[in-house]
């Protein structure tokens, strides 16, 4: 089912032996568009100290209850590697990190997750490891394993949107698969031109990103995003209004690409 990023926002972490914190943000992999990190606000607890959690560790969500059940301890997290989230995520931290829960790599593979196409693919129960145990763990940081591409959910909110014959709007947020992780699509907000209106853009439609310029640029002329369905935040968007949306723009849905799962 496809969620809204900002609907995430707030939502408590339920670890195996307790409550804690706010989810504040997201990581997600700019060449996968997947979210790999939540960054949780631990300050009724850690201090104020952000840590964070993987989709590794996240099991079925309680949406009513507005928690992430997680398969880690409150004890794991406290212990787990710092991060500084105004800063970018290193591989070697990464690798530190998965090491730290026993995580494999999600970076390689064929699947959106290395070999598998969502996070749940892999173990639901892991031991704590202590510190001298991780620090090893999975050995120097390779050079074959190449950067992150690790963007902020927040700092892309407010990108200029730029189709192929001029400026369309700016992303207001992001939709997001609840089984894979996965942005499904850019929510765009028209009313610098087209007042009031709402449109979803696919992550796959996108022809460039100037991360240092603040906008994204998609393989889309405005003509034809005008004529797209029009999202509306308030209403169930179900795989019906996806074979609208794709039939609109003509375009080979998510759900045939060999990376992802066989949904229905």
């Amino acid at each position: 089912m496809l969620r809204s990023v900002k609907s995430l926002e707030g939502f408590a972490i339920g670890a195996t032996d307790g409550t804690f914190g706010e989810v504040k943000n997201f990581y997600f992999d700019d060449e996968a568009w997947v979210i790999r990190y939540l960054v949780v606000d631990t300050s009724a607890w850690l201090g104020g100290r952000e840590v964070l959690i993987s989709p590794y560790s996240i099991s079925q969500p309680s949406w009513a209850g507005n928690v992430l059940p997680a398969t880690i301890s409150k004890q794991q997290i406290k212990d787990s590697p710092s991060i500084d989230s105004d800063k970018p995520v290193s591989r070697q931290y990464e690798r530190t990190y998965l090491g730290y829960y026993g995580y494999p790599y999600y970076w390689g593979g064929a699947g959106l997750w290395g070999a598998n196409y969502y996070p749940g693919s892999y173990l639901t129960g892991l031991d704590a490891r202590d510190y001298d145990g991780y620090q090893g763990y999975l050995g120097a940081p390779s050079a074959d394993d190449g950067d992150p591409h690790l963007r902020s959910c927040n700092a892309v909110k407010g990108y200029h949107i730029k189709a192929s014959d001029g400026e369309i709007g700016h992303v207001q947020g992001f939709l997001v698969d609840d089984l894979t992780w996965s942005i499904r699509y850019l929510i765009v907000n028209t009313s610098n031109w087209w007042v009031g209106h709402k449109v979803l853009v696919s992550p796959e439609w996108i022809q460039d990103v100037s991360w240092s310029g603040s906008y994204v640029t998609v393989s889309l002329d405005r003509q034809a995003i005008k004529n797209a369905p029009v999202y509306d935040e308030d209403a169930p968007f179900d795989r019906d209004d996806e074979l609208e949306l794709y039939s609109h723009y003509g375009r080979r849905a998510y759900w045939h690409n060999k990376r992802e799962p066989a949904l229905a």
